[in-house]
């Protein structure tokens, strides 16, 4: 990267001033699993269609780490905040605590992928010698941010492992919390995936998607060049109707799914549910170089099992025909236990400027690791699995 003191950290508001390829040849890097959300497809897609933007609350603030010749050899994707909607990683409680102790906790400084709860490189650099390097400048850069902007904090959320133990060696603290994902243990089909699971299990999932296609109903997988705007605008219409009745006012825009369809339809499965020649439910899916990631869920008729056999049978599924290692199945959800999704980690790190307050949130911290992991441990005794399944491989941290 050429000397390290002679690197510079600049802060844009817009992916648009950046070029794509250099930014994605840092959030990318070949021969690493491609994460479909830190491209510069998708996050300047959440811009540009007015998703994430200043007016909805989310400010650009991404980090440019350039060496001394001028090229890209870090970036961050980081936003000033005066809200915590859309980020699946719950801190009201921290901000009224400060609050009703006299302090200000918004604006904050949030480095994360807009709306989307999925693990993912958030201290993006290029594979090699000086990456750790750029990490620890691009973490310097947005503490230092953070100062000069007099926010009362910094959140980087859904890292790697790695990144977050690294993040904590510089000071941040830890958290963790839980998800829940299918792994792939090298199934050939999903009869195979089945047969791993208790007789009781695999007759309930038998029948549960038996019963989803009742009422006439098919299932249309889409991915690629097959997905056209009358797709759009049908699951635009069921990601409405859900969205609305679930948290009010949806994140995401008509444009959104315009612009990754035209820039990412490789990227994308859509599994749409058609009846008597009407679209009446999709679910929204990116294909990463090694996982599935499980998105956006609508309907505008609502059948029995319908929403489990689109979003996890039919992503595990899927999974299986790709060869990928796991399906991630989003936020909350202990029913995805019983349908073979296992509890997993995710994490973390935070920044807290004000030292008493980050001293309290810091005791809190401990307490909560160690709910999380009882807790992983406790839903791990439900699995449907058979008890001679290896566990080992159904609690992985680190990917």
């Amino acid at each position: 990267m050429g000397d390290r003191e002679a690197a510079i950290v600049k802060v844009i508001d817009s992916l648009a001033s950046v070029d794509a390829a250099a930014w994605d040849a840092c959030a990318n890097p070949p021969g690493e699993p491609y994460n479909p959300f830190v491209s510069h497809a998708f996050l300047h897609a959440l811009e540009e269609s007015g998703s994430a933007t200043r007016r909805t609350g989310w400010l650009g603030q991404h980090l440019l780490l350039e060496d001394d010749e001028g090229r890209l050899a870090g970036c961050m994707p980081l936003y000033l905040k005066n809200h915590s909607r859309g980020e699946y990683v719950f801190d009201h409680g921290w901000a009224n605590a400060l609050e009703h102790a006299g302090g200000r906790y918004y604006p904050k400084l949030q480095c994360s992928v807009p709306f989307t709860p999925a693990t993912g490189p958030r201290l993006l650099a290029p594979s090699g010698p000086g990456r750790e390097a750029a990490e620890d400048m691009l973490l310097a850069g947005a503490v230092e941010l953070a100062r000069r902007h007099n926010v009362s904090s910094l959140h980087i959320t859904f890292m790697p492992q790695r990144q977050w133990a690294r993040a904590a060696d510089l000071g941040f603290l830890q958290r963790t919390d839980q998800q829940f994902h299918w792994f792939n243990r090298g199934y050939g089909s999903f009869a195979d995936f089945l047969a791993d699971l208790s007789s009781r299990k695999r007759k309930m999932i038998r029948k549960e998607r038996e019963k989803a296609l009742e009422n006439g109903i098919e299932i249309l997988p889409v991915t690629g060049s097959a997905i056209t705007e009358d797709h759009w605008d049908a699951f635009y219409a069921f990601y409405m109707d859900t969205g609305s009745r679930k948290w009010g006012t949806p994140y995401l825009t008509r444009e959104f799914f315009s612009l990754i369809g035209e820039r990412m339809a490789g990227d994308i499965l859509l599994v749409m549910a058609r009846r008597n020649g009407r679209l009446i439910a999709g679910a929204l899916n990116f294909i990463g170089g090694d996982a599935l990631y499980g998105r956006n869920w609508g309907a505008i008729e609502h059948h029995p099992f319908l929403h489990f056999e689109c979003c996890y049978y039919r992503a595990i599924d899927f999974a299986i025909e790709r060869g990928l290692a796991r399906v991630e199945a989003g936020a909350q959800g202990e029913h995805k236990l019983a349908r073979g999704y296992v509890p997993t980690r995710t994490h973390s790190a935070h920044w807290i400027a004000n030292a008493s307050f980050r001293e309290a949130v810091a005791e809190y911290l401990v307490r909560e690791r160690l709910y999380v992991d009882r807790d992983i441990a406790a839903l791990g005794e439900y699995a449907p699995f058979r008890h001679d399944t290896p566990n080992d491989e159904l609690q992985e941290d680190d990917f």
